[in-house]
This record gives structure tokens, C-alpha cells and sequence, in this order.
């Protein structure tokens, strides 16, 4: 028990030293709402492309922080904080917003898992939809959220320019829908691997695991818009 204990206390200590730089604190900031590519948060924080280099070097060793590629572009990487690695110690981003969308590219699987999990963490209105949507859901969702006990109400895959509405937040679960969407429109992203690409239960569960951390960690700061 006090190995544990210790060890704890070293863990810690060493995401309390890796926080503890300013530029270090903006970084996971800027992550705690959504992944980002390396050159965008260069460019949203106004840092030297060494410094943030530098930076994410320390955040990636005290496990705050991961490189993932991107499934779209695969020249393209992008930021992402670990899941779990903030226990306790959770950015605070406040938003508020009428809607969250959730978007993939068929609107098929993990962009209905996300609206489904937001449900049921927020009083705040959730929908999704897709780029290119699929003529159904994905069989594997809707088992996956059996699985879980999560209730899922299976809708027809929709497109986004059918459902977004002024002042919705926009959450792109897909580097591809992500990629595709023009930077006009403003929406956050969070680089979800895609479960159909094996489309086995363990795939489908990471994401649906991967979605609940996020979704856990947002849901409380985001706030109705005429609270």
C-alpha cells in the first residue's frame, strides 16, 4: 500500500512539474475541448514552432499528451490529451451552446454512439450526422451500445447540411469528416480510430470507451445557451 501510495505521489509530482510552464498549460487547454494538429495550435497559441516542440516533448513523457495520425490525410497528425492522464486535475473549458452536433463521415457509427453518450451527461440537446452518409447505421454500434447498456435510438444516417443550425457546436469524431469540413466552419475534433474498418467488438468498444472519456470530461462545461 505504500509503494501504491508513492508511486501515486511521484505521478503526481511529475504531471504537477509538467504543467507547471504557462505555454505548457495553454497546450493542454487547448486540447481539453478537442484534438488539434501540431501547425494549428502553433499558430492559435502565437509560439515558436521549437518552443511548442519543446513543450509537447515534456507533455508526451509525464503521459499528459499523444501523437495520433490521422486515418484521412496520413501526413497529418494530430494532439490529443491521454485519457485519464488528468485525474483530478481537469482543464476547465466553459461553453454554451443550444446544440452539440456530432459529426463522421457516414453518420453510421460513432457520431450516433457520441449523441447516445452525450444524452445521457447533458442537459444540453444532442444530434449528429455525416459527410457522406451510410444508407443505415452500422450493425456494430448498435450492438456495441447493447453491450453497454447505453440507449441508442438508431436513426437514419442524415447529412450534415440537413441538420446544422446556427450556434450548434460542431464535434467532428473523424479525421476524414474533419479534413473535409472548410475551416469557415468552426467545429472542434476529436481524432476517434474508425471501429467499421475491422469492424470487431474490441474496435468498436475503444471507441465507445474513447467517446465516454471525452464525453465525461466536456459534457459538465458545456451549459445551455440562455442559462
Amino acid at each position: 500500500m505504500k509503494i501504491e501510495r508513492e508511486s501515486e505521489l511521484v505521478r503526481r509530482a511529475a504531471l504537477h512539474a509538467a504543467l507547471s510552464d504557462p505555454g505548457r498549460l495553454a497546450i493542454v487547454d487547448a486540447l481539453a475541448v478537442g484534438d488539434v494538429a501540431p501547425s494549428r495550435l502553433q499558430a492559435e497559441l502565437g509560439m515558436a514552432s521549437n518552443l511548442l516542440a519543446h513543450h509537447i516533448g515534456v507533455l508526451q513523457r509525464a503521459g499528459l499528451v499523444r501523437r495520433v495520425r490521422s486515418e484521412g490525410d496520413r501526413r497529418r497528425s494530430y494532439l490529443t490529451l491521454v485519457p485519464g492522464a488528468l485525474r483530478g486535475l481537469d482543464p476547465i473549458a466553459e461553453l454554451r451552446a443550444p446544440r452539440v452536433v456530432f459529426v463522421c463521415t457516414e453518420n453510421a457509427a460513432r457520431s450516433q454512439l457520441a449523441a447516445a453518450l452525450w444524452a445521457g451527461h447533458s442537459d444540453v440537446p444532442a444530434a449528429s450526422a455525416g459527410t457522406h452518409p451510410a444508407p443505415q447505421i452500422h450493425p456494430g454500434a448498435v450492438a456495441t451500445a447493447a453491450r453497454h447498456h447505453l440507449a441508442l435510438h438508431p436513426q437514419t444516417p442524415r447529412l450534415l447540411d440537413d441538420i446544422v443550425a446556427p450556434g450548434d457546436v460542431i464535434i467532428t469524431v473523424c479525421d476524414r469528416a474533419h479534413e473535409e469540413l472548410p475551416t469557415a466552419i468552426g467545429h472542434t475534433h476529436w481524432s476517434v480510430a474508425d471501429p467499421a474498418r475491422t469492424a470487431d467488438d474490441d474496435a468498436f468498444d475503444q471507441a465507445f470507451q474513447e467517446l465516454t472519456d471525452r464525453i465525461t470530461r466536456l459534457a459538465p462545461t458545456v451549459h445551455p445557451e440562455s442559462a
